[in-house]
Parts: C-alpha cells; sequence; structure tokens
C-alpha cells in the first residue's frame, strides 16, 4: 500500500486512486506540504503533477524506510509553514546496527531491494537503503493506452553516525526518475480524439539530499540543524500530427527547480511544566522555468513562462507546550513568513488546547492562521508583450478553528470526533472570471492575471472509529461529511472542484500465525471506499461542436457533480520465517470491483460529441520477498 493510500483512508482525506493526489478537508491537493526528515521537499510522487498537480502515479518512498511520520488535516503546530491545508512529515528509522539485513522483491510491475546494517562491528553507526526499479509494460493490457510506455525508479537512503560528545550525525537522501512516452495513431482513420495523432515524450526527476545533526546540550536543551539540497525537474514534448502526418509542436514543458535549505531549532524544556521550541528555516528557491504552447492547431510556440533566476523563503516560528495541570495542556506559538521575490510577508499565530477531563475522554480546541505559495510559475506568466502580470502574488492564507473529542473506549478502541471552519482568503483568481486558483488540477498552460481576491470556506465533521492490532487483527472506520466552497472576482459562492461532500472508509486485516511453531504467518488486508465525486462545469454542447474542441460553461462553473464512486483494495500474504531466512508470497490487488475512474471530457471527432472518459485502472501484482 502506497503512503497516499494509506493517509486517504484517515478521516478528513479523500484520494483518486488514477493520480494519487490527496484531498484534505476538500482543499486543492497542491496545498498540501511533503516534509522528509523535518525539511519540506518536492511532491515525492512518480510522474508528478502530470494527472493532478500534488499527485502523481506512486509515492517514491518504499514502506520498508519509514519510521513513526506524522500526518495534520488542520491547524498545524508553529513550526510548520508554507502549508495550506496540511502536513505530511515523514522520517525514515535508522538502520539495524547490530547485524546486517537484506530484502529483495520481485513482482508484476518490477523489483524492490533494501539492505541495512552497522558499518562496522560493535559500531552505533547503521546503514538504510532502498532501491526500486519498475516499468508497468506487463500490465500494459490492464491500463490505459498512455501508461504502455512507463518505467519509473527510485533511491532512498538514511546513514546515521551517533557520537559520544558531538551528537549525532545522519545523511538521508531521496531520488526519482521517470520517464513515459505516447505515440501517435499513424492511421488517421482511428483518430477519436485530439490525443489519438499527439507524439509526447515526458521526463522527470526528484531529488533531496541532507544532512542532519542533533546535539543535547544537557538533559535539557538539544539542538537540531539540518543542511539539505532539494531538486525537481520535467521535460516534456508534445506534436501533433496533421493530415500529411507531419509533425508540428504543440507544447513544450522544460522546467528545473533547485534549492538550499537551512534549517535549525533549539528545544528547550524550561520547567517541569513549560517546553519551548524556536527556529528558523531559509530556502533559497531557484529557477529555470519555459512553458510553450502553440496558439491554434499547427501555430508558433508563445512562451507563457521563461524565466531564470533565483529568490528566498524565510520563516521562524516559536512555540510553548505549557502543562497547566494534571488535566489541560496548552500549544501556543506565532510563525512568519516572508518571500524575497516581491517582499511579502505574514505573521501566524497559532495555539492548540487539550483537556483531558477524564481518564478516557477529553476535548481539544486548536486555531491557526497559515499561508503558503503558489507554484512558482505562476509568478512569471507574462502577457504577449512579455511582461510580467503576476509578479507581485502574495501568500493564499487561512484560518483553521478545530474542535475535537476523544474517548478511550477500552485498551484497543478508539473513538475520535472533529468539526472544523476554515476560512480562506487571498487566493489567486482573475478579474471578472469565475476562474480561481484554487480549482487547479493539471493545466500547466495558465496564462491569466491574477489577484489574491479570492474567498473560500471548507467545514465539515470527521469521525475515526479504530480498533489497535490485538488477537491478530485490526479494523478502522472513518467518515467524512463536508462542503468545500469559493467565490472568485463575481462573488457568488460555488463548489470547488474538489468538494466530494462525503468520504467513508472501511479496513480490515487479519493475521493467523501457522504450523507448529507458529512460524508461518497467512495475512489478509482489504479495504473499501465510498466518496462523492469531484464537481466540474458543464459542457457546452453547441460551442464545443463549433470549435471542435471542449468547452465548458463557465458561467455555472463546478455546478455538476460526477457520480459517486465505490472502490475496494486487497492484499494477502503467506510468510514463511525460518531461522536466517524468510520468504513471502503476496498479491496485491488495487481496484478489486475494476470501477472506471472518471478522467474528464474529450471531444470525438468522430461522433462529433464530447465523450466522459474513464481510466479503467485495475493492477493485480504477485510478489516474492525474501528477507535474509
Amino acid at each position: 500500500m502506497t503512503l497516499t493510500r494509506l493517509v486517504s483512508a484517515f478521516a478528513g482525506v479523500s484520494s483518486n486512486f488514477g493520480n494519487n493526489a490527496i484531498v484534505v478537508r476538500g482543499n486543492s491537493p497542491q496545498s498540501l506540504q511533503w516534509k522528509l526528515e523535518g525539511v519540506e521537499i518536492s511532491n515525492p510522487n512518480h510522474f508528478a503533477d502530470l494527472a493532478a498537480f500534488g499527485g502523481g502515479g506512486i509515492t517514491a518512498l518504499s514502506a520498508q524506510l519509514l519510521a513513526n511520520s506524522d500526518f495534520f488535516s488542520g491547524a498545524m503546530p508553529a513550526e510548520y509553514s508554507n502549508a495550506l491545508s496540511g502536513v505530511f512529515d515523514i522520517y525514515m528509522r535508522s538502520g539495524n546496527n547490530q547485524k546486517h539485513e537484506h530484502t529483495f522483491q520481485i513482482g508484476a510491475i518490477g523489483i524492490d531491494a533494501a539492505s541495512e546494517g552497522p558499518f562496522k562491528n560493535n559500531s552505533n553507526s547503521s546503514y538504510l537503503l532502498n532501491y526500486r526499479y519498475s516499468t508497468l509494460g506487463l500490465l500494459a493490457p490492464l491500463l490505459p493506452e498512455e501508461a504502455a510506455g512507463t518505467t519509473y525508479q527510485d533511491l532512498s537512503f538514511k546513514l546515521n553516525f551517533p557520537t559520544r560528545r558531538n551528537g549525532t550525525f545522519s545523511l538521508w537522501g531521496i531520488g526519482l526518475l521517470d520517464h513515459s512516452d505516447d505515440t501517435a495513431k499513424q492511421n488517421i482513420a482511428d483518430w477519436k480524439y485530439d490525443t489519438d495523432k499527439d507524439n509526447q515524450d515526458v521526463n522527470q526527476y526528484i531529488g533531496a539530499l541532507g544532512l542532519s545533526h542533533k546535539i543535547l546540550f544537557n538533559h535539557k536543551q538539544y539542538l537540531k540543524t539540518t543542511i539539505a539540497a532539494r531538486t525537481n525537474g520535467i521535460d516534456l514534448h508534445t506534436e501533433s500530427l496533421d493530415s500529411t502526418l507531419t509533425a508540428s509542436p504543440k507544447d513544450v514543458i522544460k522546467n528545473q527547480n533547485y534549492s538550499l535549505i537551512l534549517s535549525s531549532f533549539l528545544n528547550t524544556k524550561m520547567n517541569a511544566w513549560h517546553t519551548n521550541r524556536s527556529g528558523i528555516v531559509i530556502t533559497s528557491l531557484n529557477y529555470r522555468m519555459n512553458l510553450k504552447k502553440a496558439e491554434g492547431n499547427g501555430g508558433l510556440l508563445r512562451d507563457l513562462v521563461n524565466e531564470n533566476g533565483g529568490s528566498f523563503l524565510v520563516s521562524a516560528f516559536t512555540n510553548s507546550m505549557l502543562n497547566i495541570n494534571d488535566r489541560i495542556k496548552l500549544n501556543a506559538g506565532v510563525t512568519s513568513q516572508w518571500f524575497s521575490l516581491n517582499d511579502t510577508y505574514t505573521i501566524e499565530p497559532r495555539v492548540g488546547i487539550k483537556c483531558q477531563y477524564s481518564p478516557k475522554q477529553a476535548l481539544s480546541f486548536a486555531y491557526g492562521l497559515h499561508s503558503r505559495l503558489e507554484r512558482l510559475n505562476y509568478y512569471f506568466i507574462t502577457d504577449k508583450q512579455g511582461n510580467f502580470v503576476n509578479n507581485d502574488l502574495g501568500f493564499s492564507r487561512v484560518h483553521h478553528l478545530v474542535l475535537g473529542y476523544d474517548l478511550n473506549i477500552s485498551e484497543f478502541l478508539h473513538l475520535k470526533i472533529e468539526s472544523y471552519y476554515q476560512h480562506l482568503f487571498g487566493l489567486p483568481v482573475e478579474a471578472n472570471s469565475t476562474f480561481s486558483l484554487i480549482n487547479q488540477q493539471n493545466d500547466w498552460f495558465v496564462d491569466k492575471q491574477l489577484t489574491n481576491e479570492g474567498t473560500g470556506r471548507n467545514y465539515g465533521i470527521d469521525i475515526t472509529f479504530e480498533k489497535y492490532m490485538s488477537q491478530g487483527y485490526y479494523y478502522l472506520v472513518t467518515a467524512s461529511v463536508f462542503n468545500s466552497e469559493y467565490k472568485a472576482a463575481d462573488k457568488l459562492w460555488r463548489n470547488t472542484r474538489f468538494n466530494r461532500n462525503y468520504a467513508l472508509n472501511f479496513l480490515v486485516g487479519k493475521k493467523w500465525l501457522l504450523g507448529k511453531d507458529k512460524r508461518k504467518v497467512l495475512g489478509a488486508n482489504v479495504r473499501f471506499s465510498l466518496q462523492g465525486g469531484d464537481h466540474y462545469s458543464p459542457v457546452d454542447v453547441m460551442q464545443s461542436i463549433t470549435q471542435l474542441d471542449v468547452v465548458f460553461n463557465e458561467n455555472l462553473a463546478f455546478s455538476k457533480q460526477f457520480e459517486p464512486s465505490f472502490t475496494s483494495h486487497f492484499t494477502a500474504s503467506y510468510r514463511i520465517n525460518k531461522k536466517n531466512t524468510a520468504h513471502e508470497f503476496a498479491l496485491k490487488i488495487i481496484n478489486l470491483t475494476q470501477y472506471k475512474e472518471i478522467a474528464g471530457f474529450k471531444f470525438n471527432h468522430q461522433t462529433q460529441m464530447v465523450d466522459t472518459i474513464r481510466d479503467p485502472i485495475f493492477i493485480p501484482n504477485f510478489s516474492y520477498k525474501i528477507d535474509f
């Protein structure tokens, strides 16, 4: 199960399995922040930002590397900045410093190899690394046509070096390479959609490398500092064939982003009831971006964005945790951000309080003001005269209010209920239009002049009922009911694209110990999900026929909703544990019920009508793994 599929089972979270994008309480997936070892990284998904901004194909971090990680769905503490909807704060575990362990897995979608152990005997230092390579060629008959030319690989590692006097050093990193291509159909009679006559080639990469240092000054105070570099790039070329099979450029994306990051905080236990954490993060944002799109069929490519340069994002925070008494805990702080490109800044207070009014029950309340930069290419959109039109865009902002109730029914049963309200403001919108960036899904070629005059609101209730693993089984039931709306320049409240209204999940898993010595383990896990569909703007059929392309009625923006989706995923495994080795056979099926997810609309040139496109994604993966 990928990280996204795991997280999407949480209350308040939903995700389409086709694009791996995480929707938190109705917010856009690109408003979620990803962090690794405490540092913000690029979206760590293979084929990131193609089908959906903030999503991708599959998470580049293997579950074999993960330690305890945090997922925040609102009202984050002050140490988290540049996040609008939530934060996924991922940590890798340290490798085994006592003995060497290795894992190799092969399956229908590729290979997965991991290794860990001490650098030398009688040393506390350790290494941990994982490499994966995959091609979807074997599964091509079960996937959409454009997935046939898809390959990807990733590498993750963490090296840990504890010292006696100078603290603990860790060197960590992640990198991925992706390639996909699609070839035009050579028989003109087979051209149903515009994409049938397109050749497209996409290469992508993402990387992050960091050196972290943690040192304890005494039993009350420690300092953690990280120096890191991150990068991501995409090179996409699309050309379209005409009736003579002559190719002409259609669009080009050549984007490179690379940053250097300094993150440092001091954690101090002032006394028995007060602990403070204060720190600073300095991020250099360097970029080389070129987005081109042809004007009309066979027209010349025009630069929408063409910019090389750099700027800085600087944030500082202080946060205190106060034990008021045995029952009441207070978490209060403030964070601030400054963006050097246009000299904009924020000051964001955060506060949370928890009252444990009985041994099994607690009430909590949290408030936070949060902000996030938009994608950097939006700031460098140019008009036809080459003038920047969005250089002065500020942060998108939101007030979060959360009221929660926790009940520990027993040692293994837990109930959690959260209600929330979010007021979004400063959202980029276009004058005299229903357009807002809050609804952006995967359009790289936006060329609009934007202002921070849009607003939005999300409100709802999340319920989680879970049984922790005991007696060999667990289950998790989550339910979310919510509403997500926005107001563009026309000052009318409308549904956002991601206003799915409800999401229900049920997960259950069971393990059976077999054999006389109980060294054989049979396991099964199943998940069922039911959620409302995305909203969309109705198709203007007459204009679409006239223009031979899909045209939406934006006067009725996002007034329609796709049908609800019911999906299921299943995993079964059989593990044989021996003295020095273990063998595992597993079958994982994504979309067991073969639900055909809606992927949008295309104009059908053969029927002269607009078709609703569905992706019949069904992925069975049989694998064998050996641990030794």
